[in-house]
């Protein structure tokens, strides 16, 4: 028997091909974070959080872009005052452990005790693996490797134990995927190209800060793939074994709220109810991930276009939810049934349901189109099984021959 074999007929445990959204039984998880400020500017509520914390030197890592060309950054420093001890900005799109150990570097060297990620998920993850760097003083790549997550014999995840972050960080996203509401991240390894997962509970966000005064500012391509990466987070909640009643009402809500919302805020971007709204629907959607739902083989796939084939993380969720609706669709036809009427189509595909909703946003809903083609398949398939979330897919994948099928639904 193949190790994929092994890890397959564990992952078929408790799975029910047509299970209803209501849940009968189970366990909700509550994530190690504070509280959630929405709805007013980022720079007071810092002040405040800062304050609450007796923080005294707060780093900021930033997004360049919104470092450069507009006020924001700048609002928040001076909002801080003698507490704000240092800024880092300038990092890559896909978190690399050169960016993690050069943040971490420079985050010593300003004796920061108290982190603050202001941009997209990039920026949060590279703070999010700071704050575990600085813990065990990593200050080069190597010094990563067993901290990442792993896979036993049976597909489960296997986190080391290790002490967890003393100098816990804040988040302020600026756009809509919502990774910041659960405590892992990602971080490219080059060696192998691949994403490597790093967790620990106290890597979660004490606080998590919505300002949809920022919200403007994120290219619409940004914007709106990473609304629809917040769907996913919802979308694959919904679906999983292991979700719970809290969990599918909340995301049910934040995929209706999404689907409203985020077209209005591309019609006008200085819409800031409507920005608002998109950043609590994200909220909403990433529920699963507060309370440590699996996610499943969008989650896993999207990591490894990522890593392998860099294609930006917030066009996965387009480009492969569709198709990894309609391969799991006979384990999971009543979330679907659900998913379709939140998408405002009852009695729709879901797969359909979805795809038509990113087609009117204009978003790429295929692997050609982000120029992922099938002499890749191959690579990715294999790459995908070192990913754990393929073993908490609702249909189980027991080997690469099932990533295959549902790439060539995507093609």
């Amino acid at each position: 028997m193949s190790r994929y074999e092994r890890k397959t007929d564990a992952a078929r445990i408790g799975h029910n091909p047509r299970r209803s959204v209501m849940r009968t039984k189970g366990t909700h998880l509550f994530p190690m974070m504070d509280r959630v400020m929405f709805g007013r500017p980022a720079a007071a509520m810092l002040k405040a959080e800062a304050e609450r914390l007796n923080a005294k030197r707060v780093f900021l890592i930033v997004s360049r872009t919104l470092n450069t060309t507009t006020p924001e950054i700048k609002k928040i420093a001076e909002a801080l005052g003698e507490r704000y001890a240092c800024l880092f900005d300038g990092l890559a799109q896909h978190t690399t452990r050169q960016g993690a150990v050069e943040t971490t570097r420079a985050a010593l060297d300003a004796q920061a005790d108290l982190i603050v990620a202001i941009g997209g998920g990039s920026v949060v993850d590279i703070a999010k693996i700071a704050t575990l760097c600085m813990e065990h003083k990593i200050t080069g790549e190597d010094g990563l490797d067993g901290f990442e997550v792993q896979l036993d014999e049976q597909g489960r995840r296997k986190i080391g134990n290790f002490k967890g972050p003393s100098v816990r960080m804040i988040a302020i996203p600026t756009s809509l995927s919502g990774g910041e509401y659960n405590a892992g991240c990602l971080v490219t390894d080059p060696r192998r190209k691949l994403k490597q997962t790093f967790y620990h509970p106290k890597m979660m966000p004490l606080a998590i800060i919505l300002d949809p005064q920022l919200l403007p500012y994120a290219p619409e391509s940004l914007l709106l793939g990473s609304g629809t990466r917040a769907m996913d987070h919802a979308i694959e909640a919904l679906c999983s074994p292991q979700g719970n009643p809290l969990v599918d009402a909340t995301v049910l809500r934040g995929i209706e709220l999404m689907r409203e919302w985020l077209p209005r805020a591309r019609e006008d971007r200085n819409d800031l109810e409507a920005a608002n709204q998109c950043q609590v629907a994200s909220w909403l959607c990433s529920f699963g991930l507060q309370a440590r739902v699996p996610m499943g083989a969008s989650h896993a796939i999207g990591h490894v276009l990522g890593g392998t084939c860099d294609v930006p993380h917030f066009l996965c969720t387009p480009v492969m939810m569709p198709g990894i609706l309609e391969y799991n669709l006979p384990f999971t036809t009543d979330a679907q049934a659900a998913l379709a009427k939140a998408l405002g189509k009852p009695g729709t595909p879901a797969s359909e349901a979805f795809k038509a909703f990113c087609q009117s946003l204009d978003l790429p809903t295929s692997l050609r189109e982000v120029k992922v083609g099938p002499d890749q398949f191959e690579l990715v398939a294999q790459n995908t099984m070192t990913e754990f979330f393929i073993f908490s897919n609702p249909r189980p994948v027991n080997e690469p021959a099932g990533v295959l099928e549902i790439l060539k639904l995507a093609a």
